[in-house]
């Protein structure tokens, strides 16, 4: 997403909202005015009172290696597919698709995406690779040996994210739903709405397809959610907390965003919007 900061304002409260209700960030006092008056004492309540709170997972990383990002790249969607990483960037006359080299960071081949276009998401489905735009309602398919554009669709609302379970493209809009898409003429075939024990998870953004489950960025955050395509439940919470070093950091960074899978050999990427570093990390227990 571009950088709007009265967008990020309202959104950044809501995601604050959320995550101190799910017990990911600080508690729900850190986000509002205590009451000076207490509640009396109701004996009623007390055997309720002291049943154990059931929290969703949260995981923790280990960085197993650090490789060289492109800092001017405002990340949009990555994309491991047949052994080459696949990456989109955003921004109206900065959108592109492109192929990376992982151990430099090198952009070995590029597709700019003209004008009006905000690029966002990507996926690689059978031989198409498929391209979303931010507001423009537009999605593009490309060879993605030659990056040769193929077809345009059409959709209705906002474009954000795109995965798939190798049969339909899964694409998400920065709200708590994730459609579900015809790959060969983009039309809805479902919609699944993503909740963490009944509570919304919205700002949903970036995707990844890993062993069965859907990753997704929250935006505006570092936290990725791991989801129950099944049902939208999320199944546990992997938090990326400081994964950026400050001594990696120029002040032009934007948020994390950018989840790759290696399936062939077990390996999952991490980026962010303008970051300098692309991160292969390990989940770990944490709580």
């Amino acid at each position: 997403m571009p950088i709007l900061s009265t967008l990020r304002r309202s959104r950044a409260a809501s995601l604050m909202i959320l995550f101190a209700t799910l017990g990911l960030v600080g508690t729900a006092g850190a986000f509002g005015a205590c009451s000076d008056t207490e509640p009396a004492a109701d004996d009623s309540v007390n055997d309720s009172a002291s049943a154990p709170i059931v929290r969703t997972p949260t995981y923790g990383y280990e960085i197993v290696a650090t490789y060289p990002h492109d800092p001017k790249a405002f990340t949009q969607g990555l994309q491991w597919h047949d052994g080459r990483l696949f990456e989109s960037t955003g921004q109206v006359k900065e959108s592109n698709i492109r192929e990376v080299e992982l151990t430099t960071g090198r952009v070995l081949r590029q597709q700019d995406l003209e004008e009006p276009y905000f690029g966002e998401g990507i996926v690689i489905l059978g031989d198409e690779l498929f391209q979303i735009t931010w507001q423009n309602g537009k999605a593009f398919t490309y060879n993605p040996k030659t990056f040769a554009r193929q077809k345009t669709f059409s959709y209705d609302g906002e474009g954000w994210g795109l995965t798939t379970d190798g049969s339909a493209v899964i694409m998400s809009n920065g709200s708590s739903t994730l459609i579900y898409r015809d790959p060969a003429t983009f039309k809805a075939l479902k919609a699944i709405t993503v909740t963490d024990k009944g509570v919304p998870v919205s700002q949903l953004n970036e995707l990844e397809w890993v062993k069965g489950e859907i990753w997704a960025n929250v935006w505006q955050s570092e936290q990725i959610a791991r989801i129950d395509p099944a049902t939208g439940n999320v199944l546990g919470w992997i938090d990326l907390t400081g994964i950026l070093p400050a001594m990696d950091r120029s002040g032009n960074e934007d948020v994390l965003n950018g989840i790759a899978y290696d399936a062939a050999q077990d390996r999952i990427f991490v980026t962010g919007k303008y970051w300098s570093r692309l991160f292969h990390i390990r989940i770990t227990p944490k709580s």
